[in-house]
């Protein structure tokens, strides 16, 4: 008996090893230590924990401590992460969000219950809930002042190329009608407080505003989230066609490089310095009084380093404002330097290294044109 448990370890062994299941299947997070067995593939313990609450299409078991008869690991064999990719990725919309190991677990629940439980890249042409040009429904949006959620309609139209909410369900006119090449769209359950909250970010007379939104079901938030995408895609594929589909697959919806809080002070470099929420969204730093405003306070370009822009980790020698954190950084560009100061020094370093990938970046001439076009505000 032992006999034959070491042969069966020593099999599985050797497909675990095998190149395309270094990768978890759904997350890509590396050396995945669990699997399906009904399914094949080689996954992570938090995508396994996502595949145990589906368990009609996949039982799950640790290949570290769960037991494996020779049935199970035949089926591995046979199968593994690239056959079983093959089937349920097979027609994937190229404008679709396909989630990583970091983001959020709304996002890799419905990718994986996209593929494996609804089968929705099996076949192709298939009709998608997000694929048809047009969404409406309801979503629950925070009010501006009350900070309270309440429920509104909200339209997304190709046709129009523009995503509209309304205040009330019979309302003639929208309360906002944004064109959708100015939106960004990104989940954000801690900041929001719901596991399905999602903030949609759009540019309005050059300046940022945000609309803080959930719905109770995660696929239909998740669906609103790949519609925006899909509108978006179909958009710029009109405005730019000589584009690949994948240089306009890059232009739509993106994460922030970082968030979180910092003190600054102002352009006199004398005031006292004030904690205020930072957002890194590419090349535009916002700061905002609390993580739920819906207009920054102020925002400044970050441009590349060949333009004279720079990180510096501390403050200039006689700094005069007065600071509670002492983890300094400073923004150099060609106008001004930008000082802030970070709660810890984990904190000061992430911060370093977000803005040296962006100044480390050459810039492109959208953003050459953005820059001319930026009343840059960053009052104290």
């Amino acid at each position: 008996m032992a006999g034959g448990n070491e042969r069966i370890m020593k099999a599985l062994k050797e497909v675990w090893r095998r190149a395309e299941n270094s990768l978890c299947a759904d997350c890509g997070k590396p050396d995945p230590d669990w699997a399906s067995s009904t399914l094949g593939v080689f996954i992570c313990l938090s995508c396994s924990g996502i595949h145990r609450n589906i368990p009609s299409i996949s039982k799950v078991k640790s290949l570290k401590m769960d037991h494996w008869d020779d049935a199970q690991v035949q089926f591995l064999a046979k199968h593994g992460n690239a056959v079983t990719k093959a089937m349920y990725e097979a027609h994937i919309p190229i404008y679709y969000y396909q989630p990583t190991y970091n983001d959020c677990h709304v996002l890799r629940e419905q990718w994986i219950r996209a593929k494996y439980e609804r089968r929705e890249f099996t076949e192709p042409g298939k009709q998608l809930p997000y694929s048809d040009g047009v969404k409406e429904g309801i979503l629950w949006k925070r009010g501006r002042d009350s900070g309270q959620f309440l429920p509104r309609k909200f339209l997304l139209s190709e046709r129009e190329g523009c995503l509209k909410y309304f205040t009330k369900q019979d309302a003639k006119e929208p309360k906002i009608n944004v064109k959708i090449d100015v939106i960004n769209a990104t989940f954000q359950p801690v900041k929001i407080g719901n596991p399905n909250g999602l903030q949609i970010t759009y540019l309005k007379d050059n300046k940022t505003r945000n609309i803080f939104v959930y719905h109770e079901s995660g696929k239909e938030v998740v669906d609103w989230f790949n519609a925006i995408r899909s509108v978006q895609f179909h958009y710029l594929k009109v405005a730019f066609p000589i584009a690949s589909d994948n240089e306009i697959k890059n232009r739509l919806t993106r994460n922030f490089l970082k968030e979180g809080y910092m003190e600054k002070t102002g352009p006199k470099q004398r005031e006292a310095f004030k904690k205020r929420w930072f957002t890194l969204d590419h090349r535009r730093l916002l700061y905002f009084k609390d993580p739920l405003d819906a207009f920054a306070k102020g925002e400044v370009f970050v441009g590349s380093r060949e333009n004279g822009y720079s990180v510096q980790k501390g403050l200039p020698s006689g700094t005069q404002g007065n600071f509670s954190w002492h983890y300094g950084l400073t923004i150099v560009t060609p106008d001004r330097e930008y000082l802030f100061t970070c709660e810890t020094e984990t904190d000061q370093l992430d911060w370093i290294t977000a803005f040296t990938g962006v100044i480390n970046q050459a810039m492109t001439p959208q953003e050459y044109a953005s820059r001319c076009l930026d009343a840059v505000s960053f009052p104290s």
